[in-house]
């Protein structure tokens, strides 16, 4: 059972702030500074530092905190392991296009094992390590970056990142220089999007920026995006995996580009986030 000091101690260092934290577990502030206290004397070293007015973590308080994470995670499906259930119960996450365009039928195979249970948040990547860290996800399916150094992870596919128009788009299916997309609407993901990073990224290796664009919408739902570019309203860059799932999609490329990213089962590394991980893993299309 884990020792109810180290709950006190990953409730800090989630709010970095010893009133929320007491607020939070219904304790008083002095009650969380002995918890905090207790353990720095236990471990013999110190676990946070103001500098200026501003809490930090130390660096053996992230190695800590990567241990109790780990820790209250295995408690917790220890106690499901325990319990007499016969279900097999998964909690994931999904980052939006993974979510919205590439694991349907990897989750309807899931759920024709009727002691099957399932439960899954498709979010932003940061917020998915967030509940990961927490313990509230099993595993998350993530596209683009993560910290290596705090998730184990095993790779799903690597996804082409293309540009997409509707069907009867000028641009469909033509390679052009870059020079040919400026007098576009560009339709993008909201700022901080794994897509949208991707694209301005690519555009700035080649020293231009989205400004260079005829018109910028911004669209922070993929439906409303697909049906806008299947009208012709303009033109995306995405993973192929949206033009896969959307039959009145086309794709173009840019000369000289050819770009892919991975997309990672992300997980705390324990026996039980593997095993997760390997049995939702079973259930993909052998074609994959």
């Amino acid at each position: 059972m884990i020792d109810s000091r180290m709950e006190t101690f990953l409730t800090l260092c989630r709010v970095m702030n010893y009133r929320k934290t007491a607020e939070l577990l219904n304790m008083t502030q002095p009650a969380v500074t002995q918890h905090i206290h207790y353990l720095e004397n236990f471990y013999n070293c110190r676990l946070f530092v103001y500098n200026r007015k501003t809490l930090v973590m130390t660096e053996q308080a992230q190695v800590l905190k990567e241990y109790a994470e780990n820790v209250l995670y295995q408690q917790k499906k220890l106690i499901d392991k325990l319990s007499d259930s016969k279900e097999f119960c998964l909690s994931i996450g999904a980052t939006k296009t993974i979510g919205e365009y590439v694991i349907t039928e990897q989750v309807a195979n899931f759920l024709k094992i009727p002691t099957n249970r399932l439960s899954v948040n498709v979010d932003n990547t940061e917020h998915l390590l967030r509940q990961l860290s927490d313990g509230e996800i099993d595993f998350a399916l993530v596209e683009g970056f993560f910290d290596r150094s705090q998730f184990a992870a095993q790779l799903y596919q690597k996804e082409p990142f293309v540009g997409l128009c509707g069907k009867c788009h000028r641009f469909a299916d033509k390679t052009l220089p870059l020079d040919d997309i400026w007098d576009e609407n560009i339709i993008l993901r909201e700022e901080g999007s794994g897509t949208r990073n991707i694209a301005e990224q690519l555009l700035l290796e080649h020293n231009h920026t989205f400004s260079e664009f005829e018109r910028i919408t911004t669209i922070s739902n993929f439906g409303l995006m697909t049906q806008l570019l299947e009208k012709g309203e303009g033109i995306t860059f995405a993973y192929r995996a949206i033009k896969d799932r959307s039959p009145n999609l086309a794709e173009f490329k840019i000369e000289g580009w050819k770009v892919e990213r991975e997309f990672n089962y992300v997980f705390l590394d324990t026996p039980f986030s593997r095993r997760a991980v390997e049995y939702f893993d079973s259930f993909r299309s052998k074609d994959r």
